[in-house]
């Protein structure tokens, strides 16, 4: 038997299943895709906010501001590239100015450090680039910026390092409470028993919650929608600029990535199917127009890709995060949106104390690992490393994707490290190969060739995403018998 099931492998569960790693416990993931961060942690806006936007003594704005703080030192540990840029909320109005004084106030009661408020002369300094309208802007300088998927898959590997075990496709169909208050997860690839339950399922969240006759809520889906440029417009904007928020969102924001794109969005549409991550005329027309107000000049021209991502929103609009009243053992962590990656971290350490209060034990490790074996950045080395590497291991010296400058040997270890990833997509989020200008177009053969060979499978077996993504559906030679053609195996 577990002593914990985690259900839902995103940036919020692999936070909680890595701090629960440093204590002599049995732990086990369970996820329902092909790979961890494949909801929402890999479809955001990757900033870690600096807190000032959330309603003061919400579970929000608490878990933010505590997390920001962690993310220094936790990326460091990870090996997970962290850029300390700042953020700019842009007065365009008279209106918009008086906003910016509530988000200041509202930014100092949640202990948001060195926040201020900028003029026109100082923004222009910043972000030569910005609407020359603006009439000032708020300017936090503890805003950051990281890449959601890379750190979740950071967390899970650390964490598996740890001990941690990881159930992909294995999504949950039922819980059964036992008669001695343990719980039975069912999922298509067998039932664990367990002592407790971490329910971190995201959008399912609800759905999960209601399995275990734990407290019923909703949880609602709302759409953001994503434009990104080629990374040689990298250098429009230095900061993530928002523009005043609304009631229903931070709004439609210019930001450079920690990997040197620059993108626009999100929107912000509540709708019902918790699985449709489209991209439609309207929704981007919708972040152009968003975009344009704070950056005039944007290179339309150039963008590589559009992408849609999904939201968690509760009926409470505040974290859910809490011991169940009527599951003994079952924690229910739901609702976490924005600002859910920056708050990941400080989540974390919450439900470890809930569990403690639930009456867990915890007694640390003596061999915990808080460093994951470092990655090889090819791209981010210089030519006298690169040198020395390729004489140590030629596969690094063969490039597979170009765009990215992405080698046989990223790809490889990709593959290799704990949680390797198995699909192209999967290669991607660890290694970039396919997220360049061309967008997989011309190296994504070559990385199911590398995927089908070190995982000793049939190429027609290597999916993109997961079961039902299957990139190759046959061999010519045997279509070309099965029509009655030639037999000859020329």
């Amino acid at each position: 038997m577990e002593d914990i099931v985690i259900i839902g492998a995103g940036v919020t569960g692999c936070s909680i299943a890595r701090e629960l790693s440093r204590y002599d416990l049995n732990i086990t993931v369970v996820e329902k895709e092909e790979d961890v961060a494949c909801g929402s942690s890999k479809a955001n806006s990757a900033i870690i906010h600096a807190g000032f936007d959330a309603a003061p003594g919400t579970w929000k704005a608490k878990m933010n501001v505590k997390g920001n703080g962690m993310f220094p030192a936790l990326c460091e540990e990870l090996d997970v590239p962290y850029i300390n840029n700042g953020s700019l909320v842009v007065a365009v109005t008279e209106d918009e100015e008086k906003v910016l004084e509530e988000l200041l106030e509202r930014g100092r009661t949640n202990g948001v450090q060195h926040l201020r408020i900028i003029g026109r002369d100082e923004l222009l300094d910043m972000e030569p680039n910005i609407n020359p309208s603006a009439r000032g802007a708020l300017y936090a300088p503890t805003a950051g910026l990281i890449c959601p998927y890379e750190f979740t898959i950071a967390l899970a590997e650390n964490a598996n390092q740890n001990g941690v075990k990881f159930w992909l496709e294995a999504p949950v169909t039922d819980i059964e409470v036992l008669e001695d208050s343990s719980f039975l997860i069912k999922t298509p690839k067998g039932s664990i028993r367990t002592k407790y339950v971490i329910n971190a399922a995201g959008l399912f969240a609800d759905e999960i919650s209601k399995m275990a006759g734990a407290e019923e809520y909703t949880i609602t889906p709302r759409k953001g929608e994503y434009l990104i440029f080629d990374k040689q417009f990298g250098n429009m904007v230095k900061k993530s600029i928002f523009p005043t928020p609304t009631k229903i969102s931070k709004g439609i924001l210019v930001c450079p990535t920690v990997d040197g794109n620059v993108f626009i969005g999100p929107n912000s549409n509540n709708i019902e199917d918790k699985n449709d991550t489209s991209v439609n005329v309207a929704g981007i027309e919708e972040i152009i127009a968003g975009g344009k107000k704070l950056v005039p000049n944007l290179p339309l021209k150039n963008v590589i890709t559009s992408f849609a991502g999904l939201r968690a929103v509760s009926n409470t609009n505040d974290f859910i995060i809490e011991a169940s009243k009527k599951a003994k053992g079952f924690i229910n962590v739901g609702g976490i949106q924005s600002p859910g990656l920056t708050s990941a971290p400080a989540i974390a350490l919450m439900v470890k104390d809930i569990l403690q209060e639930e009456g867990l034990t915890l007694k640390e490790k003596a061999n915990f690992i808080p460093h994951r074996p470092m990655k090889v950045r090819f791209r981010e080395m210089s030519n006298e490393e690169r040198s020395s590497l390729i004489k140590e291991n030629p596969a690094y010296g063969r490039v597979i994707c170009r765009c990215e400058t992405v080698t046989e040997g990223e790809i490889i270890d990709a593959i290799r490290r704990p949680l390797g990833a198995r699909s192209i997509d999967a290669v991607k989020r660890r290694t970039r190969a396919g997220m360049g200008r061309c967008q997989g177009g011309f190296c994504s053969p070559r990385v199911l060739e590398i995927l089908a060979r070190e995982l000793n499978a049939d190429p027609l077996e290597i999916t993109k995403k997961g079961t039902g993504s299957n990139i190759l559906v046959g061999r010519i030679k045997e279509f070309i018998q099965s029509e009655g053609g030639d037999n000859d195996d020329k």
